[in-house]
């Protein structure tokens, strides 16, 4: 089966309430795009990594990478396989010691692996035949504009015992801001300290 290159053009928020991200690809070397729904952890993994934001302690994907070079593994391309019953399937082809192997992955961690290793991203023919859709130019642009400008932020923390230590430093910056302006001064002083900690 042919291999059809696809680029990320772009993060939109989605309307439901769970807070999913439309992870939209386009057709390099074409008009079709191909919208995969994405959950708010792998949409802040693929923005931060876009953005070329380092997290204070690695994150599940930068973790796959760290293991993946200590074992002299590469990542040689992301294959989005399959789509059975509105589900979508990929592979991460990897080389190493032993030759190429490809493991089974969600679309929206392998894209966001792929991208900690600058791996090329495809779709099967098949995939864009049954799933992609043609955009007009309006709504092409309409997409890049509702594009998020910044990284997709975790979402904030309560008042609890929630750990801070994963969020980035320039995460808990904002969000200390947003809970003084809220004057919810618990949380404000557990921010203060974590940013504390790290200077």
């Amino acid at each position: 089966m042919e291999k059809i290159r696809l680029d990320i053009m772009g993060l939109q928020a989605s309307q439901s309430p769970n807070g999913t991200f439309a992870l939209v690809l386009a057709e390099a070397n074409g008009n079709r795009r191909l919208p995969i729904i994405i959950g708010m952890p792998e949409a802040q993994a693929i923005a931060l990594e876009m953005e070329n934001i380092i997290s204070n302690r690695p994150m599940t994907h930068d973790l796959f990478k760290s293991f993946a070079h200590e074992f002299k593994f590469d990542v040689e391309e992301i294959v989005i396989s399959d789509l059975k019953d509105g589900v979508f399937f990929a592979r991460i082809v990897c080389t190493g010691p032993d030759g190429r192997v490809e493991i089974d992955a969600r679309p929206s961690d392998a894209i966001a692996i792929g991208l900690r290793f600058k791996a090329p991203i495809y779709a099967i023919d098949k995939i864009m035949d049954e799933a992609g859709i043609v955009l007009t130019e309006e709504e092409s642009e309409a997409i890049e504009e509702s594009a998020p400008k910044e990284p997709v932020r975790p979402s904030r923390p309560k008042s609890g015992k929630e750990s801070l230590e994963d969020y980035p430093l320039e995460v808990l910056k904002d969000l200390l801001e947003e809970a003084i302006e809220k004057e919810d001064y618990e949380l404000a002083a557990r921010i203060r300290d974590e940013i504390g900690k790290r200077n």
